[in-house]
């Protein structure tokens, strides 16, 4: 069992990270995997991916209606060999650097939710941001990005429910396919599963913060937070 300081820690970021992202639709991974670097590189990215994979499944109980099935179905078939070149980079980069490609993950995931670019709907974009989508998760654990980028303008529902399907069986796939290549240990998963409470408790406090301070300002919190963590973790990992 991983001890009560990093419990403390890593789950403190789990829970506004889901928070955020039961309003958002990405976030968990954002918030969290900094932490995760920065306090315990040998867990990554295994522990996070077995954390994240609670919250879609919560997401898509309660609004699996607004699901974009198409998206899904063009876009998750490309995650495999993305997860595949991810779980290569695993095994092949020390944890340190590890460390260092989240920081760096973390920095243009903030860029690309601020940019304003509208990319459209289909089947190229979509391959595109499976491929993209899963190289991040399984390697870093972050593998929203490409995704929101491309439901950035879509209705909010659509957005979290659509994000939760790839996100449910993207992590699947990226936990089989770094079980299978020997990356992912039993430290790992145990850390993983001890974080869960902190994904539900999240997942409830979610809506009351969405009330009290609107998507917008979550949201705003969300790149405050990730982008001094990400710019911490680049910094230590070059000097």
């Amino acid at each position: 069992m991983p001890d009560i300081s990093f419990l403390l820690l890593t789950g403190a970021a789990v829970f506004f990270g889901a928070a955020v992202q039961s309003g958002v639709g990405l976030g968990l991974g954002l918030v969290a995997a900094p932490v995760v670097a920065f306090t315990a590189p040998s867990l990554m990215p295994g522990a996070l991916i077995v954390t994240t994979t609670l919250l879609p499944v919560l997401t898509i109980a309660a609004e699996w209606r607004h699901i974009h099935w198409r998206g899904l179905a063009w876009g998750l078939p490309a995650r495999l060999p993305g997860s595949l070149a991810g779980a290569w980079l695993v095994g092949v980069l020390a944890p340190e650097t590890l460390a260092a490609v989240v920081g760096a993950m973390v920095l243009l995931a903030v860029a690309a939710t601020l940019s304003t670019v509208r990319l459209p709907l289909t089947p190229v974009t979509l391959v595109a941001a499976g491929v993209l989508s899963g190289a991040g998760a399984t390697t870093t654990s972050i593998g929203g990005p490409p995704l929101a980028l491309l439901y950035q303008h879509e209705e909010a529902a659509r957005v979290r429910a659509t994000l939760g399907g790839f996100f449910l069986v993207g992590a699947a796939m990226s936990l089989g396919v770094l079980a299978a290549s020997g990356e992912l240990t039993g430290e790992q998963v145990r850390a993983g599963l001890a974080m869960l409470p902190f994904v539900a408790a999240g997942f409830l406090a979610g809506r009351p913060l969405r009330r009290r301070f609107g998507t917008e300002g979550l949201r705003a919190a969300l790149l405050w937070v990730v982008g001094l963590s990400g710019a911490g973790l680049l910094a230590r990992a070059l000097l």
